[in-house]
């Protein structure tokens, strides 16, 4: 073989692997609410590669259901952003009702249910024609918002009114309520769309809710050595892909807690970073990060191991969490 065939056999294979590389390669998106920033995380160095500027106070924040758009809840603009993560520009402000603090986008990709915390309601818009398709009265300082896998109810949590209402996003329209305990914050349904897991802050545990019956089924607490019980409050959840775990952000207690969802016993707390809010998953579930208020940084957690491994610091209290692994 020539020396010039050679070279470019090399440099085709050296494209080749750099576009593997690059299309394996993850990226982290953590909201930073002192700063109005988000910081761009590199998972295969565990780097801050960016730091952009978006709306004021941002707090929730979603992919597309094709990773290409970031959905930021701009809470103190009044404004929902969507950025376009090829270019990291704000291509679109979609109406929101006052203070956005998280949503939830429906399987359709389309509809997004919008908590607004200070006018007590659930605003729907469609992110494609930028309409406001309804407005819901829901509890006192409404928060916690998630739609089901399959699509059929949306749920919000109302921090004063203790409540998880229920609606169904066919009609778009409250079909029922779910008192729970005190300061609701987070809720996460299971995969086949059966379970609903909220967590109350103050009341300090998570209420384990069957979606048909709409009846609380468990409600796990948490007891952590050397850490006062005031300083346990639950807040971000996320349910492992293959239905053996819970994890919960456990706030100022500065751990997270492990659940097994069958037998609802506490495994395990992974003691992580100041003021722990919420948590996101790598794409196969072998890291789990979680956004730390306090401390300012994220903390990467190995979840075979159930230890953390890695703390990066980001901006002024971290408080949303995606990551994009396309």
């Amino acid at each position: 073989m020539k020396t010039s065939q050679r070279l470019t056999q090399f440099f085709s294979i050296s494209v080749l692997l750099l576009c593997v590389q690059t299309a394996l390669a993850q990226t982290a998106y953590v909201s930073n609410e002192k700063d109005d920033t988000l910081s761009v995380i590199n998972l295969d160095t565990y780097e801050v590669t960016a730091t952009i500027d978006v709306g004021q106070r941002p707090r929730g924040i979603i992919l597309s259901k094709d990773q290409s758009k970031l959905y930021i809840c701009a809470s103190d603009s009044d404004t929902v952003q969507v950025m376009d993560l090829s270019t990291h520009q704000i291509i679109k402000e979609l109406p929101s009702g006052e203070d956005p603090e998280q949503f939830a986008l429906h399987p359709n990709d389309r509809h997004l249910y919008i908590a607004n915390e200070d006018d007590a309601l659930a605003t729907i818009v469609d992110t494609q024609t930028s309409e406001v398709l309804a407005q819901i009265d829901v509890g006192v300082e409404p928060e916690g918002m998630a739609v089901s896998p399959d699509g059929k109810i949306a749920v919000n949590t109302s921090e004063t009114t203790n409540m998880v209402h229920w609606i169904d996003t066919e009609t778009m329209q409250l079909v029922d309520n779910t008192l729970v305990d005190q300061r609701p914050r987070h809720v996460e349904f299971s995969k086949d769309s059966k379970v609903l897991w909220a967590s109350s802050e103050i009341g300090g545990n998570v209420s384990i809710i069957d979606v048909a019956s709409r009846q609380i089924t468990h409600k796990v607490s948490f007891k952590i050595r050397g850490v006062h019980p005031d300083k346990v409050q639950p807040v971000g959840i996320k349910l492992s892909d293959d239905g053996k775990y819970a994890f919960v952000a456990l706030g100022p207690a500065n751990h997270i807690a492990v659940i097994d969802t069958k037998t609802f016993e506490v495994l395990e707390y992974i003691l992580v970073g100041r003021r722990v809010w919420h948590m996101a998953f790598n794409a196969d579930q072998s890291l789990l990060l979680t956004t730390n208020g306090i401390s300012g940084d994220v903390t990467v957690v190995d979840v075979a191991k159930m230890k953390a491994i890695k703390s990066i610091k980001v901006g002024r209290y971290p408080w949303g969490i995606v990551v994009k692994s396309q």
